[in-house]
This record gives structure tokens, C-alpha cells and sequence, in this order.
């Protein structure tokens, strides 16, 4: 596989990159493939892992700037605290 077929598309959504990481570990975890398509998405895998870490930190970078500028100069996290069912 070439470093060109492992690059993940920025239009790729988290969700997908997440699902389709979730479809290679569980197909590598049945050890029914051959060794060279275990390694293939073996490093599939680890490019969809990479995509999705980087997607995370990013969403956690923006949502720090959201609470740094927030009006209120709340530094800290609320707790969340569920609505109750009436």
C-alpha cells in the first residue's frame, strides 16, 4: 500500500474514519486474513487512528477558545447536570 492510499481525506468525517477503524479491528481480531492483508489494514488502521486523534485534539483546542472567550471569564468547567424528567 502506498503512503498515497494511506492519507486520509480531510473532508472525511470523524465518525467514519472511527467506524471504518472499528470494521479493521474487528476483522484483524477474527485472524482470518492472509498476513500481508493483516498488515495492510494493519496500517490503515493506524492512519485512520491518527486521523481520529487529530480530530479530537482539534475539536478540544476550539472548544478551549470557545471557554477562553467566553463573557462571563468562567475559567473552569461546570459540572453537568442532567434535566430531570417531569
Amino acid at each position: 500500500m502506498s503512503v498515497k492510499t494511506r492519507k486520509i481525506p480531510k473532508s472525511t468525517k470523524f465518525e467514519d474514519a472511527l467506524g471504518e477503524l472499528e470494521s479493521i479491528v474487528t476483522s484483524l481480531e477474527s485472524g482470518e486474513q492472509s498476513l500481508e492483508s493483516s498488515l495492510e489494514q494493519f496500517e490503515r488502521g493506524v492512519s485512520l487512528s491518527r486521523f481520529c486523534q487529530q480530530s479530537l485534539t482539534e475539536a478540544e483546542q476550539k472548544v478551549k477558545i470557545l471557554l477562553d472567550d467566553a463573557p462571563d471569564g468562567d475559567e473552569g468547567l461546570a459540572d453537568f447536570e442532567p434535566a430531570e424528567n417531569t
